[in-house]
Parts: structure tokens; C-alpha cells; sequence
């Protein structure tokens, strides 16, 4: 085969995981219809553990030279922001950046770690069997099949590899649409923000650049159009003109659709050798901003295994991990959006219980909670059930300041950057602890925490995964640590000197 896995779909989320496979050495395509980028951005937010996970590649550091930090964000658009400042977290912030830019930046990552993109290419029918996957393409140069190991579907809400997988899309249809669109907004101040809700519809106006901005809008007299039929540019001035009182001196837009709020999710996201990612597993009214992140986070989950599968190290349960993993969360996610759709209505009795859930979210702990789940920084995976119990198991990796052996003071994401397993040692005087850095496909670090941190104060030794999210901890009363160690290590990466 020319290709190990092939992705369906060049968005953000097949970038993002073309990338992750790439770095771990797997000959993967990315097959896109597009010519190039396209310009038109839904996306607009890049939240803290995307941009975590971001910082784990290296990449993180080019995304903010384009865009805009921010360290507040919403919850259905409610009065009282969200303030995210106070995460626990070296990205407590989000980053305003068009989805194209993100997009880009990906891209070009990706393809300086060897990925290959075909572009104008667009997939016909997916077929797997038991030795891997045919698909078949059509492009420029006629039509042909390629074979792959997996196929990955990252090719939104009507996937092909969906169809062919025969997994269901099981939800609720839209009971509204909304219009969303960049315009040239002339009257407005540079920089302003309008966020309102009244009996006539919702509208956000948030800047992009210039005199660019960012338009949604939920018209009260329109909500009812189906989200198949175009928005017009006297459509759009209506509407604004209903939400805001003016047009604002409205005089081009660069762009506009219609979408709904209808919720579905993928009954699984593997059969076989065909994997779902992003949009073609779940769809959701964009609140919050959520989408694309959640879909990167998930090209961060399965990209490592994925490559464990095909370089032979993985345990036969690994990949079906990905599923059980993010299943359960992106659940949550879809429930979360749907409460803050409930929220965007405009009857009395919503806009009191507004009033009433913009007070409670004052509270600091509150607002903590809420910001946390808007971010994803509070997920989480369920501890390792062979695994010595710790209350760090199964959590996110924070970017903990390291002092090493040589007395080099670093940050720990850094060390993530080649996508391997990190065995952190902070006690390894014992005598054989260096046997585990002969192993291919784990970084072995000696080091103690540079800033005190309770939560791992009494941490003897950390096997983090590729992806950010620590596999398992022991702590300083093991009683046989060396032993502990290796089991771990045999679990989650296999024979890994091969």
C-alpha cells in the first residue's frame, strides 16, 4: 500500500491528524475537494486545551502571531462573561483567529512532517475488508482506487465514510436557523462588540479586522427558513436592521449562510477500519465556539493510536479506546449546546431565567465550572483499570515547570513535541530505573517539579501519553516501583523496542 491510512476531508480536523500521523512516521493522504483554503470561517475561537494540545506540537506559537488572545468568553451569550483568566492553565485564554488561518497553519505543519494532501480529489465510495480499505477517488487525472491499512472520515455532517461504515447519525432535526455571515460594517467604532438579545431576534457582532465583522443573527421574523435556502444580501440588511435598529452602515458582505441547530451524534465512531472525526461524528449549534476544537481534540486522541496500530505497538484495546473515550464527552457537549440554544430564545419566562443564570454565574466557582467545560480543560478519561490507583490517572497533562537533572529549568509540553510517550521520573535512584530508555518510542525524563504542585507533590513516576493525558501515576509509597513501572509501560505501549 502507498498509503497507511488515508483521511477524507481537509478541514482543520484532517490536518490536525494527518499531522499527528506524520509525526509518528505513518504514510498518510489527506483527500480534499477544494482546490485550496477555503476563505469563509465559521470557526472563529480556539479555546485553552485546544491550544494546549497545540503547544504539545509546537504549533501554538505561529497561531497566536495571527490572531487575538482573549481571556473572556460566554455562555449563551448571557451578560456576565466567562473569565477564563483564572484557568488552571499556561493557555488560559482563547484566541480569536479565523478558522481559515487555523486551517493553514495546520496545513503547513502537516506537510512539512511528510503528509501528503491531493486536492481538487474527491472520494466516491469507501468498501473495507479484513487486509484494509479501498477507496475510490475521482480528481483532474480520471478515476482511481487507493488502498490504506484505515480510512478516517474527517468530511463533515454528510460523511461518505459515515454512509459507508453504515454507523447511524441518530438526534433532532433543526427547530430554528440563524444567519451568520462577515460584513463590512462601516458605522461601527473600531473594535466594537454588540451582543443583544430583544423580542426581535438575538444578534453578535464581534470584529475581525478593519471594519470587518463577524455577524450572527437570529431574526425572529426569518428563524423559521430553511437552512437550504440562501441568504441574500437584502436579507441580511433586514435582519440587522430587526436585531440592532440599523444597518450599520452595512455595504458588502464577504460572505453568508443559514444553519440550524440540529443535534446528532454518530452511534460509534469506529467499525473496523473506518474511524469518524470531527463534524461527520457529531453536529451542534455552535455555541460556544466549540466545534472545531472538539474535533482537533479528538485527531489528537486517535492519531497516536492509530500509529500504534500500524507500527505494531499498540495493545488490541487501544483503538477501541478512542470511541470509549470521547463518546461520553462529546455527549456532554452536545447537551451543553443544547442548553444554551434553549437559552437564545426570547419569552419572558427565558429572558428572566437569563437574568437568574447570569447572576448565579458571578460566583466564582461557577463561572470556574462553566469556563472549565467551555475550554475543555475538565476532561478527563476514565483511570486505567489495571493501573495502581492516583488521582492524576486518566487526566489532562498540565504544563508543569521542570527543573532537570543538569539543573535546566523547562516546561514539560516541549518535550512533547515528537508525539512519543513521556515516562517522567521525579525519584529514580533506583537501581534499574534507566532500562526504560532504550525503549523506541518513549522519552525518559529525570527531573523534580521546579514550582511546588499538590497535585503532584507525592508523584514518583508519570507515564504520559501522546496526546496530553497522563496514563498513569504511581506515587512515593509504591512499594515496588520498579515493578509498577514496567507493568504500566507493557499495558499501554506493548513491545515498543521493536
Amino acid at each position: 500500500m502507498k498509503y497507511e491510512v488515508i483521511l477524507i476531508g481537509g478541514g482543520p480536523v484532517g490536518m490536525m491528524l494527518a499531522g499527528e500521523l506524520a509525526l509518528a512516521g505513518v504514510k498518510v493522504c489527506v483527500i480534499e475537494r477544494l482546490k485550496e483554503t477555503t476563505p469563509y470561517s465559521r470557526a472563529l475561537t480556539v479555546h485553552p486545551r485546544t491550544l494546549e494540545i497545540l503547544d504539545m506540537r509546537g504549533v501554538k506559537s505561529q497561531l497566536i502571531k495571527q490572531g487575538r488572545l482573549l481571556s473572556r468568553g460566554h455562555f449563551a451569550g448571557l451578560e456576565t462573561p466567562l473569565d477564563f483568566s483564572v484557568l488552571d492553565s499556561s493557555s488560559n485564554h482563547t484566541l480569536f483567529l479565523p478558522q481559515s488561518e487555523t486551517e493553514k497553519v495546520l496545513e503547513d505543519w502537516t506537510l512539512s512532517l511528510g503528509a501528503e494532501v491531493l486536492r481538487e480529489v474527491e472520494a466516491l465510495s469507501v468498501h473495507q475488508d479484513e487486509n484494509g480499505v479501498s477507496v475510490k477517488i475521482a480528481g483532474p487525472h480520471g478515476e482511481t482506487t487507493l488502498r490504506s491499512a484505515y480510512v478516517v472520515g474527517t468530511d463533515g455532517a454528510r460523511s461518505l465514510v459515515r454512509k459507508h461504515a453504515n454507523i447511524s447519525f441518530e438526534g433532532t432535526d433543526a427547530t430554528f436557523t440563524a444567519i451568520l455571515g462577515d460584513a463590512v460594517l462601516s458605522e461601527l467604532a473600531p473594535m466594537s462588540v454588540i451582543s443583544r438579545i430583544t423580542e426581535q431576534g438575538l444578534v453578535s457582532i464581534i470584529p475581525i479586522h478593519d471594519h470587518i465583522y463577524r455577524v450572527l443573527m437570529i431574526d425572529m421574523e426569518r428563524r423559521n427558513v430553511s437552512k437550504d435556502e440562501s441568504v441574500t444580501l437584502e436579507e441580511f440588511r433586514s435582519s440587522l436592521i430587526r436585531t440592532t435598529g440599523s444597518d450599520l452602515g452595512l455595504n458588502d458582505v464577504k460572505w453568508m449562510s443559514r444553519f440550524g441547530n440540529a443535534t446528532r451524534q454518530a452511534g460509534r465512531y469506529r467499525n473496523g477500519r473506518l474511524f469518524l472525526a470531527g463534524d461527520s461524528a457529531h453536529i451542534h449549534f455552535p455555541a460556544g465556539g466549540q466545534g472545531m476544537n472538539v474535533g482537533l481534540q479528538e485527531a489528537m486522541n486517535l492519531g497516536w493510536k492509530l500509529a500504534g496500530a500500524i507500527k505494531g505497538w499498540a495493545p488490541d484495546w487501544l483503538l477501541d479506546s478512542y470511541h470509549a473515550e470521547r463518546f461520553p464527552w462529546n455527549t456532554g457537549l452536545l447537551r451543553n449546546t443544547e442548553v444554551q440554544t434553549l437559552l437564545l430564545d426570547v419569552t419572558p419566562l427565558i429572558t428572566e431565567l437569563r437574568s437568574m443564570l447570569a447572576n448565579l454565574i458571578q460566583i466564582p466557582e461557577a463561572n470556574y465550572q462553566i469556563a472549565a467545560q467551555i475550554s475543555a480543560l475538565d476532561v478527563h478519561y476514565a483511570p486505567d483499570a489495571e493501573a495502581r490507583s492516583h488521582p492524576l490517572n486518566g487526566k489532562r497533562f498540565k504544563d508543569l515547570s521542570l527543573k532537570l537533572k543538569d539543573g535546566q529549568l523547562i516546561n514539560s509540553y516541549p518535550l512533547l513535541h515528537k508525539g512519543t510517550f513521556l515516562l517522567l521520573h521525579f525519584h529514580s535512584n533506583e537501581q534499574n530505573s534507566g532500562q526504560w530508555e532504550t525503549y523506541s518510542n518513549l522519552q525518559v525524563v529525570h527531573a523534580s517539579l521546579a514550582e511546588a504542585d499538590a497535585d503532584w507533590n507525592d508523584v514518583h513516576t508519570a507515564l504520559i501519553r501522546p496526546d496530553g493525558h497522563i496514563a498513569w501515576a504511581i506515587s512515593l509509597s509504591d512499594p515496588n516501583p520498579i515493578q509498577t513501572i514496567k507493568e504500566g509501560i507493557i499495558r499501554w505501549c506493548g513491545d515498543i523496542t521493536v
